[in-house]
């Protein structure tokens, strides 16, 4: 079994990314590439990661009318990642149309809450200022809209679990015991969210901006 332990790659960088998977590959299961990597990078920068022989994780958390999703999607189709996320609030057509737009075997996930986000934020955007009842109520819908699973913290990884029991739960924003939060407001360590339930765990700077990166995926890696 791989490891459930991805990598996130967040840089406009295409050498300085390749080069950090390739030392950090045989500690972790993916990598994974956000907006920042692609739209620098493209379909010929991800494909370049892919050579590298590591699942691919494309983070471009789509958002948009189900249409306009569907036919994006349909333009990475050659890429064939091993995962895809949208907005889970998207809406229940969106995500329909998502999945079945993605390539055959690519995961399709849902984000519900950004990790960046707490209870000020979303009261400050006119939503539940509980970002617990909100992953699961967009998990609830994520499930019914066929998609193979969400992204959502740590915090409520476990209770998402328990709504769909056979969901394929991402978890960004992990940081080891003591490690600094940055941007993140809903964060817990590596172990805690894979027995939560977690499937993978997507973690950047405290592996990417380690004096030794190598060492901090086999130290996290080594707490799992």
């Amino acid at each position: 079994m791989s490891s459930p332990l991805y990598v996130a790659l967040d840089t406009p960088d295409l050498a300085a990314a390749s080069a950090m998977a390739r030392r950090v590959r045989n500690h972790v299961g993916g990598i994974k590439l956000g907006l920042e990597f692609f739209m620098a990078n493209g379909r010929a920068g991800v494909r370049e990661m892919a050579d590298i022989g590591l699942p691919i994780f494309l983070d471009l958390k789509f958002h948009d009318i189900p249409n306009t999703v569907a036919k994006a999607i349909q333009a990475l189709r050659p890429l064939s990642p091993a995962i895809l996320t949208v907005h889970a609030s998207g809406g229940r057509a969106m995500m329909e149309d998502a999945k079945a737009a993605a390539p055959e075997g690519t995961r399709v996930v849902a984000v519900t809450m950004l990790t960046s986000l707490d209870g000020d934020d979303l009261r400050s955007i006119g939503l539940a200022p509980d970002p617990h009842e909100g992953v699961v109520r967009l998990t609830e819908l994520a499930r019914s809209a066929g998609v193979d699973g969400i992204v959502c913290s740590g915090e409520e990884v476990a209770a998402a679990h328990r709504v769909w029991r056979d969901g394929f739960f991402v978890v960004p924003g992990v940081r080891p015991a003591g490690g600094h939060v940055g941007d993140q407001k809903r964060v817990v360590t590596p172990r805690a969210a894979l027995d939560g339930g977690a499937s993978i765990l997507v973690v950047g700077r405290p592996i990417t901006a380690a004096g030794d990166p190598d060492l901090a995926a086999r130290a996290i890696e080594a707490t799992l």
